[in-house]
């Protein structure tokens, strides 16, 4: 695990960073500060692996505070995240590890994070190469960004199927949430048209299959049969669907901005996503329809707090997953206007001008045409 500390003399800059950082599962938090000179006297005390430090703040310039750190902890890892290119310079004369722009993007986030691990002692026998703990990890099963089962016997790439069938009928079994699914459900979404003695034997040797790779893998997922179907049960097994629906339910209350970050760390991707499970398409539908209801009341409630960043970032997420949506994107387009950023506008109304073009087979709204008329006029002005 990487402890970092995050210095920033702006709250929304401090919540966006923890946010984006809390989505690496290596990365700890151990502290954030918008006073630095505070965060110099708790960097004496705390045990940390790097600092994320603004540089335009009030008191003392990043600069200077990264200078003061360096007499103490002469190796430890600064990444600078500031809106000004022009200490850049002094930055690297101070040895810092990374220089960051904002707005930057997560790809730009992640190759910071890069540069930290591979400052840092490797990991001990205890560990994993990814940092986690490698006997007492829990199960864990991934349904977003792909199926698979991840457990202390498996390896790094999760359990190994024998076949497609064996890994498609423990997804399916999971599907249920532990409830029974009939034999008959289970031939029809597995091997649809197929002669139906020739499907339940292929059902019961792929069972025979799948109970005996949990139990190689030491995964705590049994399979029992109940009248006429099969259910999966997944007490002491952490499901990443589950987790992330409980995040979709506490999304009403959009007060606490851990939920926020809960919830877009555990979405990796669509429900099954390039499993070409066609019984899994009802479900992926409805859950990314619920994941961009709870981003859009994220969104209204961090406008409605002036936390234009963190609004921000809840609808890039959006057009993410439905880009030739105007209406989000007209919205992310006013939100950069408001910010005076002419070019982030524009980019966004080319972006959202493509989607509706290849996706729709349409034109933008008159609405949409008039904000991004202004945003390039204002950015033609401001060249010339």
């Amino acid at each position: 695990m990487i402890r970092v500390v995050l210095i920033d003399d702006e709250e929304d800059a401090l919540d966006l960073l923890e946010i984006l950082l809390g989505q690496m599962a290596d990365i700890e938090i151990a502290g954030r500060y918008v006073n630095p000179v505070q965060a110099l006297g708790a960097l004496e005390r705390l045990s940390v692996d790097a600092v994320f430090l603004d540089n335009q703040m009030p008191g003392i310039m990043g600069t200077e505070a990264a200078r003061r750190i360096r007499q103490t902890l002469p190796k430890l890892p600064i990444i600078f995240t500031t809106a000004y290119s022009e200490y850049a310079v002094e930055a690297f004369e101070i040895q810092s590890t990374d220089y960051l722009l904002k707005p930057f993007t997560m790809d730009r986030l992640q190759n910071a994070v890069a540069r930290i691990r591979q400052s840092l002692p490797q990991p001990t026998s205890q560990s994993d190469p990814d940092g986690n703990a490698a006997s007492s990890a829990a199960p864990v099963v991934q349904c977003l960004g792909g199926f698979q089962v991840h457990a202390p016997e498996a390896g790094k790439g999760g359990v190994s199927w024998k076949t497609k069938k064996e890994k498609e009928l423990c997804a399916y079994l999971i599907h249920y949430e532990g409830k029974s699914a009939s034999a008959a459900a289970i031939i029809e979404a597995l091997w649809p048209g197929y002669d139906l003695n020739k499907a339940k034997t292929y059902l019961y040797t792929c069972l025979s299959y799948l109970r005996k790779t949990l139990m190689e893998h030491r995964v705590p997922i049994g399979i029992r049969k109940f009248d006429q179907g099969f259910a999966a049960e997944l007490e002491g097994v952490t499901v990443d669907v589950a987790a992330f629906e409980r995040c979709l339910g506490d999304a009403s209350s959009v007060e606490d901005t851990s939920v926020y970050g809960r919830m877009n760390r555990l979405y990796q991707g669509e429900y099954m996503d390039a499993c070409d499970f066609g019984w899994a398409l009802p479900r992926q539908l409805e859950l990314r329809a619920s994941y961009i209801r709870a981003l859009r009341a994220w969104h209204a409630s961090f406008r409605r707090q002036g936390r234009r960043e963190l609004a921000a970032d809840s609808l890039e997420r959006i057009l993410a997953l439905a880009p030739e949506s105007e209406q989000d994107g007209r919205e992310l387009m006013r939100l950069h206007l408001e910010a005076g950023d002419r070019h982030e506008a524009c980019r966004v109304g080319r972006q959202l001008e493509q989607a509706v073009r290849i996706q729709l087979g349409a034109e933008l709204e008159d609405e949409t045409l008039k904000l991004l008329r202004q945003a390039t006029d204002d950015a033609f002005r401001g060249i010339r």
